[in-house]
């Protein structure tokens, strides 16, 4: 358990709710260099942003709030400062953090980290078997493993029951840990067939743990 200073020392570190009641372009720069905390079962895993991607609003084809307001994509209405994480076609979850004012759909996805805490639970985690299959024999680089977004919701234990959590809480939070970053490139969105046009991904050039084909 975290002592009284350690848990003090976290909620000044912690992302407050204005950081994300803001355009979703802004808020998904800033968030590169910021930590994504998780704590399951006890244990925090933790990593560095270095990749995100934007989705904004009804006239988003790739926004899931695309079709209007469902059961499904409900939190992207807000408020600000909560996860929309969502199973993508049944294999992985996704975590998205919900951006813009109250009734104003648009979230950023958390496509890669740079593991710094618990990094030998994250490789157990992304060991197991899944459905029949497992990970690659070859013991996996640290930059690999939350190496897009599936792979960091197997490695950091983010699941639907994360879905809707306050990111002000002490179950999944971002902090500010001052770290400083490379620089930022955007570019357009990837794994995804409409809204390409858009350049809404950004990410730390040349960082070893962004998503996508390597160079």
């Amino acid at each position: 358990m975290p002592t009284p200073a350690a848990t003090d020392d976290r909620r000044r570190r912690v992302l407050p709710r204005a950081f994300y009641d803001r355009p979703t372009l802004d808020v998904a720069a800033e968030l590169l260099g910021a930590v994504l905390v998780h704590r399951a079962d006890d244990v925090e895993t933790s990593g560095v942003i270095v990749e995100v991607e934007a989705y904004i609003g009804e006239s988003d084809p790739a926004c899931h709030a695309a079709p209007g307001r469902t059961v499904r994509n409900a939190p992207l209405y807000g408020p600000p400062g909560f996860a929309y994480v969502y199973l993508n076609y049944g294999i992985h979850c996704l975590v998205n953090v919900v951006t813009e004012r109250d009734g104003e759909p648009a979230a950023v996805l958390v496509r890669a980290l740079e593991p710094l805490e618990g990094i030998e639970v994250m490789r157990r985690r992304r060991q197991r078997p899944a459905k029949g299959r497992r990970s690659p024999a070859r013991a996996l680089d640290d930059s690999d493993l939350c190496r897009g977004p599936g792979n960091l919701a197997v490695a950091m234990a983010i699941t639907l029951a994360d879905n809707r959590v306050d990111l002000l809480g002490d179950r999944l939070w971002i902090e500010d840990r001052r770290i400083a970053v490379g620089p930022i490139r955007w570019t357009s969105r990837i794994g995804i067939r409409v809204g390409v046009d858009r350049p809404w991904r950004a990410h730390i050039d040349r960082h070893p743990a962004v998503s996508g084909r390597r160079r």
